[in-house]
C-alpha cells in the first residue's frame, strides 16, 4: 500500500507533544503509573527511549515500515511484529525472538526515522522503558484489562468497544473497535489499572501481520 498526501510526525513536533500526552493520562482506578525507578539503565540506555533514529527516507507501505521497525529493532535482539498504517504514520510491535511483546515504535512516513512510542511504552514499559523494573507478571489479568479498556471508552468514546488484550511488559495494549473495525488504540497499566488512549495516531488505514506481503 501506498500512501500520500498524508501527514508525517515531524520531529519537532514529536517531540512537543511528549509533555503534553505524559501530562493526559485519564486514571480509571488506582493512583501512580507503577514501574520502577526513573533513571535505571535500560536496553535504551540511561536516558530512556526518548530518542528517534534518523530515517533514509520515505516510507511509502507497510512492508517498508517493518524492514525500517526491524533494523531499529535488532539492535536490542528483537524483531518486527504487527504493522499498523494510520494518518499520522506507521505503529509497528518489537517481538522477542521468544514471541512475546517487547515494546511498540512509531515510523515517520516522511523520513523513515523511528522512535518508541509516546506514552505506555516510554513510560510504563518495565522491560524497554524509562522505568525498568523487575517486578512479577502483571496483577491485572487480560480480562479485567479489557473490562477496564470497555469502561474507559463507555465514558468517553460511545459505541467503541475493546478488543481482546495484548501483553507488553508492565501493561496491555488493546484496539478500539466499532463492530469488527480498528478504530484506535489505547493502553492499561497491568498494576494500577490507569488507561491512556493513543490519541497521536489520527484515522486507522490498515493493518499487516508479520509475513503479509512477503
Amino acid at each position: 500500500m501506498t500512501s500520500t498526501g498524508r501527514r508525517g510526525w515531524p520531529l519537532a513536533v514529536l517531540v512537543a507533544a511528549v509533555g503534553s500526552l505524559i501530562a493526559s493520562v485519564v486514571w480509571v482506578s488506582g493512583t501512580g503509573s507503577g514501574g520502577g525507578t526513573a533513571g535505571t539503565m535500560g536496553p535504551y540506555g540511561m536516558n530512556g527511549p526518548g530518542t528517534a533514529v534518523a530515517g533514509d527516507g520515505p516510507v511509502d507501505d507497510m512492508a517498508a515500515a517493518a524492514r525500517v521497525a526491524d533494523g531499529f529493532a535488532g539492535q536490542w535482539g528483537l524483531e518486527a511484529g504487527e504493522v499498523m498504517e494510520f494518518d499520522n504514520g506507521y505503529y509497528v510491535e518489537l517481538v522477542e525472538l521468544s514471541g512475546s511483546l517487547a515494546t511498540e515504535v512509531l515510523v515517520d512516513r516522511l523520513t523513515g526515522a523511528v522512535q518508541p512510542e509516546f506514552g505506555p511504552a516510554m513510560m510504563w514499559n518495565t522491560a524497554y522503558g524509562m522505568h525498568r523494573s523487575s517486578d512479577a507478571g502483571p496483577t491485572l489479568l487480560p480480562e479485567q484489562a479489557r473490562d477496564l479498556a470497555d469502561q474507559w471508552l463507555a465514558d468517553n468514546r460511545p459505541g467503541e468497544h475493546a478488543s481482546s488484550p495484548e501483553e507488553f511488559p508492565g501493561y496491555y495494549t488493546v484496539h478500539s473497535m466499532v463492530g469488527g473495525d480498528v478504530t484506535g488504540m489505547l493502553s492499561v497499566h497491568a498494576t494500577s489499572g490507569a488507561v491512556w488512549y493513543h490519541s497521536w495516531h489520527g484515522r486507522f488505514l490498515a493493518m499487516a501481520e508479520p509475513g503479509d506481503g512477503e
